[in-house]
């Protein structure tokens, strides 16, 4: 009985060391290979893209987002195991078994870095969008990005009044329509930009919208399921454009700054004038905030040219609401996402969702 009791300890030990070191030797793995270009596209175009897209239309199936499931009861499960291992600690006054949990628990989250830098990180160290696609995203002149600013004021103030508002003027397009009608607003994009081309599929709401705001979040892509998750608190009038925006990550394209561009870039020009709408609205956005701190002048300019009633009431929603948020949990939150993104290289960190403008400025610049 004991030399039994002797084996199973040792196969448990020697399971726990497994669980440990092959995790590990994954994400050692990854740190050595990561900036082999060539290994790195060979495995996110030729298995890591096609899993992800087949496991988003598997998943596809379930009107809710698997992805918020699974981490609710991810996170769940690790809190309940880290209190059963506290109590049992406290109450058989053991040390080795509550190591063992705790090894367990460890375990548990090695893998999970492992799965996320394999099935996500390595995006970041293959050719980018702009490269693929021959992009320029050069700096611009202050001229120049005023220009495509007051562009985009302008194709926004005159779509603006064309979308459902309530009496006070506020958007109020039903969303549910929106995503499904998602899948369709990359057709004509990807008739320009072939690595966009893809078998699309919807985006999901997320049930825990309100708490992704308090983090600072609009959505965000689970490559775990494949799925395009969109925070719906979120001001109504940005969701069609956020869900561009987390359907590019579907496409590989893993920058938050050629999201950003990808995303609009969607949206301007399909054909649904709800996203058409959301998409300058979006672009202007990121246009004022690069133009105001070097020429307020010019952006007031185009504010007292350009914005009707409809455009300043979305304007002013959308600023109301996250001045409403801000707090010490978003710039924590910020602060743990930007460390991720310049860890994976992304030398801008958070900032990078801004430096977008450059491609939009030379994209648009040809429209004008």
């Amino acid at each position: 009985m004991e030399t039994k009791r002797k084996y199973i300890v040792f196969n448990r030990v020697w399971l726990l060391l497994g669980a440990i070191t092959i995790p590990s030797a994954l994400i050692i793995l990854f740190e050595l290979l990561k900036n082999n270009q060539s290994l790195m596209s060979g495995w996110v175009f030729g298995i890591m893209a096609p899993v992800e897209q087949f496991s988003g239309r598997v998943w596809s199936v379930f009107p809710f987002s698997i992805a918020e499931t699974l981490t609710i009861l991810f996170l769940a499960g690790c809190v309940i195991w880290s209190i059963r291992a506290i109590v049992l600690l406290v109450q058989q006054k053991a040390l080795l078994p509550f190591l063992r949990r705790l090894t367990a628990l460890v375990s548990v989250w090695l893998w999970l870095w492992a799965g996320l830098c394999w099935l996500w990180n390595v995006a970041y160290y293959v050719p980018s969008f702009a490269q693929r696609e021959h992009l320029a995203s050069n700096p611009h002149s202050v001229e120049e990005l005023t220009a495509v600013t007051e562009y985009f004021a302008r194709q926004a103030a005159a779509l603006a009044p064309k979308v459902s508002r309530d009496t006070e003027g506020h958007f109020i397009e039903d969303l549910s329509q929106c995503f499904d009608r998602g899948p369709d607003i990359y057709q004509n994009i990807a008739q320009e930009f072939s690595s966009l081309n893809i078998t699309a599929v919807k985006a999901k709401p997320l049930l825990c919208s309100r708490f992704q705001s308090m983090l600072g979040f609009t959505g965000i892509y689970f490559p775990f399921t494949g799925e395009a998750n969109v925070n719906v608190d979120a001001p109504a009038c940005l969701v069609p454009a956020t869900i561009s925006h987390e359907m590019s990550h579907q496409r590989m394209v893993s920058s938050e700054l050629e999201a950003n561009f990808v995303g609009i870039a969607a949206c301007t020009s399909c054909d649904d004038v709800v996203f058409q709408y959301s998409g300058y609205l979006m672009g202007l956005i990121n246009l004022c905030n690069a133009l105001y701190p070097v020429s307020p002048e010019a952006w007031q300019r185009i504010v007292e040219n350009t914005f009707n009633r409809e455009l300043a009431t979305d304007w002013y929603d959308n600023n109301a609401y996250w001045a409403a948020l801000e707090s010490p949990v978003e710039d924590a939150a910020g602060d743990v996402y930007d460390t991720f993104l310049k860890s994976n290289d992304q030398e801008l960190g958070i900032r990078s969702y801004g430096a977008c403008v450059d491609l939009l400025v030379d994209y648009y610049s040809s429209k004008l």
